[in-house]
């Protein structure tokens, strides 16, 4: 059995499970992981798409903006803040938390995941690296009652669908 099989076999048991704990457990990079979803599960795009889906980000309003790494989850909400390059940056700033300095060019993917976590739907557009790791994640906000906010689901799908014609 292969890893990819044995990835496929974890994913079934747990539909809605964190993915980087498969990652870890099977020794790959989450890319691999996220290569095994399903296809209306998972749209991959190249990275040198991350200023135009960037762009498009900063109007959804409140979203959630996650950093998980071996030693912890780190998350922000806020609006997504328009970017420039500069000094070898993508250099994010605004009036919102999420703001910093980010490594663009070592983007390899972005994907687009659309799946359970928890027993409940989230969306998001994550970030991947040059080694299959995930530089950041960014997730489709919640209402208070813990829905996902509507207008940003259409957007998340419309933004989606523009890409898979693309590809």
């Amino acid at each position: 059995m292969t890893v990819t099989d044995l990835i496929r076999q974890d994913l079934a048991a747990k539909p809605d499970g964190v993915l980087e704990s498969i990652a870890e457990s099977r020794g790959v990079p989450l890319e691999a992981v996220l290569a095994c979803l399903e296809p209306d599960a998972a749209l991959r795009v190249a990275g040198s798409l991350y200023q135009d889906i960037w762009s498009e980000l900063t109007g959804w309003g409140e979203m959630t903006f996650v950093v998980h790494s071996r030693d912890g989850v780190f998350e922000c909400k806020g609006s997504v803040p328009p970017g420039t390059e500069g000094r070898g940056y993508f250099n994010i700033h605004g009036d919102s938390p999420i703001g910093g300095h980010l490594r663009m060019d070592r983007c390899r993917s972005i994907y687009f995941i659309d799946r359970p976590f928890f027993g409940k739907r989230s969306c998001s557009v994550q970030f991947v690296n040059e080694e299959g790791g995930a530089m950041f994640k960014i997730f489709v906000g919640r209402n208070e009652d813990r829905s996902l906010k509507a207008d940003q689901v259409a957007r998340f799908e419309a933004l989606r669908e523009k890409h898979r014609a693309a590809a």
